[in-house]
């Protein structure tokens, strides 16, 4: 079901073991280290982590910090297509390096995919990540993702060429139960 006017986001959506908080200009600091550490800069800062933690301020979409613990362990935000007959979400997420493979990700993404599909009613989610970052791939899949298609030189890297994303949706009805 379709809300006429998407409610305002709420400050916080809970997860299993995480919150979601609406970013402050306050949590700039500690994302900007995250997006520092080479194992999340390699996906997400090619042109390094200032500039990335600028652009979770500047752009359009709706950014929340991830919380563990009441420690920012990293951000996921979303950006919306409100054209009736196009209407669709996107998220894109990243994790300290501490923090992956554990679990929390995939918390975070289920909490923010039940979100937008139960709160801000859309029918379709998307997400983007590198077609080489087989360890994103795998979670969002298991959350319930799947594959669309290959965007060949999708995104320019750290080393100045071009890299291929992979396109992934998942519908209302996809959406793995939390004990998976």
């Amino acid at each position: 079901m379709k809300p006429a006017h998407p409610p305002a986001p709420p400050a916080d959506i809970p997860g299993e073991r995480l919150v979601l908080r609406r970013l402050s200009p306050s949590d700039r600091p500690r994302l900007r280290d995250i997006l520092a550490e080479p194992g999340v800069a390699r996906w997400w800062a090619p042109r390094g982590p200032d500039g990335a933690a600028d652009d979770l301020y500047d752009e359009g979409d709706i950014v929340y910090a991830i919380e563990v613990d009441g420690t920012v362990v990293g951000a996921i935000q979303f950006g919306e297509e409100n054209e009736p007959d196009y209407r669709h979400a996107s998220l894109d997420i990243f994790l300290d390096t501490a923090h992956q493979g554990r679990g929390f990700g995939r918390d975070a993404i289920r909490a923010m995919a039940r979100y937008l599909l139960e709160e801000r009613g859309h029918h379709r989610l998307t997400i983007d990540p590198a077609l080489a970052n087989e360890r994103a791939v795998r979670v969002y899949e298991r959350v319930g993702f799947r594959r669309v298609g290959v965007m060949r030189n999708y995104e320019r890297g750290a080393d100045g060429t071009w890299h291929d994303g992979l396109l992934l949706d998942l519908l209302r009805g996809d959406l793995t139960a939390d004990s998976e």
